[in-house]
């Protein structure tokens, strides 16, 4: 895990505690923690859980505040309703990439039968293990919040990073070290195009999951890029 990377999810875990914090506070949730043997610590809680909430799910460990202990919750009294919070460039960034990750799906698949070099067809193959999978996680990012996959009246080919229709003609047709050359300089530009596209959403965007997935297309693919252009003959 890179330092960036981790600076990123842990400032994730904090956000998640000061949204559990908040809603208890919202909630009307205890000030501290209740007195050793009183009424408040040692009775249950009797208040029905909301629909949709298991009431069996186990308590929640809520952190006092300074020099105070931390208490137990009811799962329930801690739920989080508040919506997602994301904008505009989260939103053009998810559903720009969907289409940036379907055309790299389509180049590395013609690696298969084309490539001569290994290592070629094995960064192929890890760019469809992948980008594949990455694919659903940003359709089902859209589903949550009721949007649509596609933008109307926008071409995808003027995305950077993104190859033109006869580029990926020659592709196509190429075989052996002619492919496995064109596969490297067409995917190196495709992947600095997707690493741009990340390094922008990262400096303005708002939600969560989009930031650290934008972290990983910037970190991962910087790696493979550098892979590429080792692979690249002098």
């Amino acid at each position: 895990m890179t330092g960036r990377r981790g600076r990123i999810l842990a400032a994730v875990t904090t956000v998640a505690v000061a949204l559990t914090v908040g809603a208890v506070a919202l909630r009307g949730g205890v000030s501290g923690p209740a007195a050793p043997g009183s009424a408040a610590a040692t009775a249950p809680s009797t208040r029905p859980a909301p629909s949709g909430v298991d009431a069996s799910a186990p308590p929640v460990i809520v952190p006092g505040r300074p020099g105070e202990d931390a208490v137990e919750r009811p799962a329930d009294e801690v739920r989080n309703d508040s919506p997602p919070r994301y904008n505009s460039l989260d939103t053009w960034f998810v559903r720009m990439m969907i289409p940036h990750h379907e055309q790299a799906l389509e180049m590395a698949g013609l690696a298969t039968d084309r490539a001569a070099e290994p290592r070629v067809r094995a960064l192929a193959d890890r760019i469809r293990a992948s980008q594949g999978p990455e694919i659903g996680v940003l359709r089902a990012w859209l589903t949550t919040r009721g949007l649509s996959a596609g933008v109307d009246g926008h071409d995808h080919a003027t995305m950077r990073g993104m190859q033109p229709a006869e580029a990926m003609r020659r592709l196509a047709a190429a075989r052996g070290a002619e492919f496995d050359n064109l596969f490297l300089r067409m995917m190196t530009e495709h992947h600095e195009g997707a690493v741009l596209m990340a390094t922008d959403v990262l400096k303005v965007g708002l939600d969560l999951t989009v930031e650290q997935f934008a972290t990983s297309v910037a970190s991962e693919q910087s790696v493979e890029i550098a892979r590429m252009r080792d692979l690249l003959p002098v």
